[in-house]
């Protein structure tokens, strides 16, 4: 298991290990400009990596490793608490599942 301390060393630790595309979150998917959408159906959370700003809270962070049925490797950072995005149900559970 890989432990960072830090969202930075987390998407740079996972970048070296492959997880080399930027995802990014939409209401009811994940994009990125070079694989296009992918639905809850069609990627899995490999690793999930959470910080919790001490002294501030637009520090809390939550890291995703993702991979696509097709292959794809990738990484999705995301705010959580007030900071979080407005998402479908079907991304909330499977974001949830994975903290």
């Amino acid at each position: 298991m890989y432990v960072y301390d830090t969202v930075s060393e987390a998407v740079n630790g996972l970048k070296q290990r492959g997880y080399n595309i930027d995802f990014n979150l939409q209401y009811d998917c994940i994009h990125c400009s070079q694989t296009g959408k992918l639905l809850p159906s069609e990627f899995e959370i490999t690793e999930v990596h959470r910080y919790e700003g001490a002294s501030d809270p637009a520090d809390e962070a939550v890291v995703y490793a993702i991979e696509s049925k097709h292959g794809e490797k990738g990484v999705l950072v995301n705010g959580f608490g007030v900071f979080a995005d407005a998402i479908d149900d079907a991304m909330i559970e499977k974001l949830k599942i994975a903290r």
